[in-house]
């Protein structure tokens, strides 16, 4: 099938599922992959970037043993660890990002869940800059109750982010220390509470092609609002860091997928631009809809706030206006 009269039926609404022939998308020309993506995106997402940004809340000495993480207690890595940061640090970094015009601003944790006092204080953060900022807010801390999920969603939190990393068929090669199953169902509990579904996952781990292409069908499955899509970086001490890195024609072949499969959702750039020409610029036609800005967690950003903006509008794509 040509895959701009693909791109069309999605438009007019045809929704692909698990029963269609998903190989068409790996043999398919990648320039017209690109071309119907981008397509796809400008119906249904429009010309607006949606930026987001995050702050490293608690760093380190995670129990999980995912093989990607630098932060994880198993992994051997030079990375920091640190206890949950000052409210005052938070609330400034957030003030920062909502003065360069970011949509939105999530405090990520390490661990498996975030609990007790360091949650306390998470729950008095959030509160703050609710109150004091005029920025969207989201988290991601891991394996949250239902209890805790209300708690955020009641102190002003809107979205909350829990990737899949990859396939159901590899996630036990990249993690043992909880499930896929355990995955999907905290995703379940945030949209039961009526918040945002921020999740993705990681390309570049070893895994098949038809690993990306399962996930991302399991995330239009659960009706996922946010797919971060990241390249892996491999990492000095942790057990990925030989694998080769990814090409931009691989990279960009899996976002135009994801668009065609996800349609309504914001594709979003995470960790592995520097893979991609001039900061990612490309992948914003070939699908690509949002990006995390700013610093990254362990990885170094490879783009400001400031400069992803230009680079946008060169483009011709709104962002959000500064006061």
């Amino acid at each position: 099938m040509n895959m701009l009269t693909l791109a069309q039926e999605i438009i007019d609404g045809k929704r692909i599922t698990r029963e269609d022939d998903l190989s068409i998308f790996l043999t398919c020309d990648l320039n017209e992959l690109c071309e119907g993506a981008d397509r796809i995106r400008a119906h249904f997402k429009g010309d607006r970037v949606d930026l987001c940004s995050i702050i490293n809340g608690r760093s380190g000495k995670c129990p999980e043993n995912c093989k990607f993480c630098a932060q994880s207690a198993h992994n051997h890595t030079d990375c920091d660890t640190y206890d949950f940061l000052p409210e005052e640090q938070i609330l400034e970094a957030c003030r920062l990002n909502e003065k360069e015009g970011v949509n939105r601003f999530s405090i990520v944790t390490a661990g498996k869940a975030l609990s007790g006092e360091e949650f306390e204080k998470a729950i008095h953060a959030y509160e703050t800059m609710n109150r004091e900022c005029n920025i969207d807010l989201c988290a991601s801390m891991g394996f949250l109750s239902e209890e805790q999920l209300h708690r955020l969603h009641e102190a002003g939190v809107k979205s909350y982010h829990h990737n899949i990393e990859t396939s159901k068929r590899n996630f036990s090669n990249i993690c043992t220390t909880h499930t896929y199953e355990q995955k999907i169902e905290t995703l379940k509990k945030v949209k039961a509470e009526g918040m945002s579904v921020c999740s993705g996952g990681i390309i570049g781990m070893g895994e098949t092609w038809e690993d990306r292409l399962d996930m991302a069908v399991s995330l239009a499955e659960v009706g996922v609002n946010s797919i971060p899509i990241n390249a892996l970086m491999p990492i000095k001490g942790t057990p990925l860091e030989n694998l080769p890195e990814l090409t931009e024609d691989d990279i960009l072949r899996t976002i135009a997928f994801f668009r065609y499969i996800n349609p309504e959702s914001n594709i979003r750039l995470a960790a592995g631009r520097a893979l991609l020409t001039d900061d990612g610029k490309i992948a914003f036609t070939s699908g690509a809809s949002a990006t995390i800005t700013g610093d990254m967690l362990t990885t170094v950003a490879c783009a400001t706030i400031r400069s992803d903006r230009e680079m946008l509008k060169s483009l011709g794509r709104e962002v959000k206006e500064i006061n």
